[in-house]
């Protein structure tokens, strides 16, 4: 493998800039790893290499100022939109859909100087946690081929654990960006709610799905993260000044108070805990009062399954797996009362956890209830013997975060029988930057992102 592959972001833009490296000997290096390894984990399902080879050549050949991801190549989920290259939505629906325009996050990629190199798996129409479907098959654990990745956003986070990319940008539910990352060991990072929507245009007043960035370490999280914000003016964008974790408030929670999870997570969760508190933090096992989250989150999302799929024809509802014709049956059932009782939980809940985070600078928790499963099971139905009733309730974890609208990193925090775990950071609303400069010296501490799969290792 080349050697390039293992620089991060940052890096690769130092040497581009500074003509060390060209785009195109960059992305040959790419190119030449994915044609290599994407087989075995089934990650990048769509590429677009030429286009990618003339994008490269013209940005050689330019006298402009770089922009702040001039040249990184970088694949997007194949739930974005890119223009005249294929967007399934993991659907067979939209087998051979070729849009005519991009996802506005793409445009901001792609005018910050981010070179498409093509598209990554997802579960169809990203919903589950485990990225199968009948267009493409399923995408592997680069750490054990015979595990999920986990999903929705499985083969960016593939993608990036392979080193076929730097940079990846995800969507998250209910634990979308944070679950796979979790399983995969990388980072995904949710924002606050609506900074980055899924759409410029919609109402979302009800809305708790949220765009975001994915990469291998902190910096590289928030350099896409400043790019997908907005078209920016800036051409440089220094690497994060880390907040001392000395003195740092800090809560940590095994189960969030009520959830069931598997004791190799919780024995990392509290290793990760002693270890901050050996790096000078203050360190107390409390959780927020989450009350009312499932009610909140599957009622929401029900409401969000009816208006996307509702307007199908009896015949395009035959193609749709059974999972999402379950969630759209949940979402038609949804009445005023229901809306009614919602809202007023959720405004309740909000006020708990901004209370919270007056007395706490971050909340740490397990990302995943599980380690990553066998690719033939479709959903967990059990954890420590409780019984899951939904494909939705094993990720609870990543969905109760969600209800809060606070932002959340997923960051590698170690391995249990060989398989990755991560552990969520997670701060109060509107504390974006402020979270990633914390989980910057966090992961000096506690980061296993520069632990490679076997199946690089021989190469």
């Amino acid at each position: 493998m080349d050697e390039l592959l293992l620089k991060d972001a940052h890096e690769m833009r130092e040497l581009l800039s500074n003509r060390a490296i060209s785009a195109v000997e960059l992305l040959t290096a790419h190119i030449e790893h994915i044609e290599h390894v994407n087989e075995q984990v089934n990650a990048i399902i769509t590429t677009c290499f030429d286009a990618a080879m003339d994008r490269a050549k013209a940005i050689d050949d330019s006298q402009e100022e770089d922009g702040l991801l001039t040249g990184i190549p970088i694949a997007h989920k194949d739930l974005v939109a890119t223009k005249d290259l294929r967007t399934t939505h993991g659907s067979t629906l939209f087998r051979d859909h070729i849009p005519d325009t991009n996802d506005y996050i793409v445009d901001r990629m792609q005018r910050a100087g981010a070179i498409t190199i093509g598209k990554t798996n997802v579960p169809e129409f990203g919903a589950g946690s485990h990225t199968f479907n009948r267009v493409f098959g399923p995408t592997k654990n680069p750490y054990n081929l015979e595990r999920t990745c986990g999903g929705s956003s499985g083969g960016a986070a593939v993608a990036l654990a392979m080193r076929m990319a730097a940079l990846a940008d995800g969507s998250d539910l209910g634990g979308s960006l944070r679950n796979p990352a979790s399983f995969c060991n990388v980072i995904g990072f949710r924002p606050t709610n609506n900074i980055l929507p899924p759409s410029l245009t919609a109402d979302h007043s009800r809305n708790l799905a949220s765009l975001g960035p994915m990469a291998r370490d902190v910096d590289s999280v928030a350099l896409l993260f400043e790019a997908l914000r907005k078209d920016h003016p800036v051409r440089r964008f220094p690497r994060l000044e880390a907040i001392s974790l000395d003195g740092l408030r800090i809560a940590f929670t095994e189960d969030f108070g009520a959830l069931p999870v598997v004791p190799e997570i919780r024995s990392i969760v509290r290793d990760v805990a002693v270890k901050l508190d050996e790096a000078g933090a203050i360190v107390e096992e409390a959780s927020p009062d989450l009350r009312g989250a499932r009610d909140i989150f599957q009622t929401l999302r029900g409401l969000s399954f009816r208006g996307r799929y509702d307007a199908l024809t009896a015949r395009e509802k035959t193609e749709l797996k059974p999972t999402i014709l379950w969630n759209l049956t949940f979402g038609l059932a949804i009445d005023d009362e229901d809306l009614v009782r919602v809202q007023e939980q959720r405004i309740a809940l909000l006020d708990r956890v901004e209370a919270f985070f007056h007395h706490y600078d971050l909340l740490v928790g397990p990302t995943t209830q599980v380690l990553p499963f066998p690719i033939p099971v479709e959903w967990i139905r059990e954890i420590e013997g409780e019984q899951m009733n939904t494909y939705i309730d094993w990720m609870e974890s990543c969905s109760w975060v969600t209800t809060t609208e606070c932002p959340a990193l997923s960051m590698p925090a170690g391995f249990a029988d060989g398989l990755p775990v991560g552990v969520q950071l997670i701060s109060r609303r509107a504390s974006d930057s402020r979270l990633l400069r914390i989980a910057k010296s966090i992961e000096s501490v506690i980061s296993s992102a520069t632990i490679l799969p076997e199946i690089l290792c021989g190469d």
